[in-house]
């Protein structure tokens, strides 16, 4: 199974925004561990900051699912 994980604004700063809050570990970090979870599965990653990129993304992807954090679009954006 091809999975597509997707984060929006400001994730890219998991591990070094208020890691007291968010944590220490960064997200690319994290895929490490999600990789050797789910070893069968393909991971792939995909952060911006930018709507239009998220959406484009979206658009392209040609996977058997995705899981998507928007972060702040989640209550911002009228498109997603």
């Amino acid at each position: 199974m091809r999975i597509l994980i997707l984060n929006g604004p400001n994730l890219n700063l998991l591990g070094t925004r208020e890691p007291g809050v968010y944590g220490s570990q960064s997200f690319e970090e994290y895929l490490i561990h999600l990789k050797e979870l789910f070893p069968n599965e393909t991971l792939d990653y995909f952060q911006s900051n930018h709507e239009g990129e998220i959406l484009d993304k979206l658009h392209e992807a040609n996977y058997d699912g995705v899981v998507m954090n928007p972060g702040g679009l989640a209550h911002t954006s009228v498109v997603l």
